[in-house]
């Protein structure tokens, strides 16, 4: 999903729900991740939409040894200007008291 896919989405989402909770984190590692999410109560019940983008991998590097008992480190390179973005849908289960992800299956 594309950033500005997403925006019309939260907007759609704001005119026709009650929205319960919205906000945005940024996480330091994997070279930066920023997560916006929104919840909401909609006709299947509290739903919580996450717009997850992160830099795009644009090389891996292994440092290793073929000595026995030596480490193996992977270090990645991130993009500086090119992001990845992921839409993750959770449904509230009221039984088990946590967000249940939906898979991306359910609505084709």
């Amino acid at each position: 999903m594309m950033p500005e896919k997403w925006e019309t989405t939260k907007n759609n989402i704001k005119d026709n729900f009650e929205v319960l909770d919205e906000g945005c984190s940024h996480m330091d590692e994997e070279g930066g991740v920023d997560i916006e999410y929104i919840v909401f109560d909609g006709p299947l019940g509290r739903m919580r939409l996450e717009f997850v983008s992160k830099p795009v991998i644009m090389d891996k590097k292994t440092t290793y040894s073929k000595r026995i008992g030596s480490e193996t480190a992977v270090e990645y390179v991130y993009s500086a200007d090119e992001k990845s973005h992921k839409l993750i849908v959770y449904k509230w289960n009221d039984a088990q008291g946590e967000w249940l992800e939906v898979p991306a299956g359910a609505f084709a």
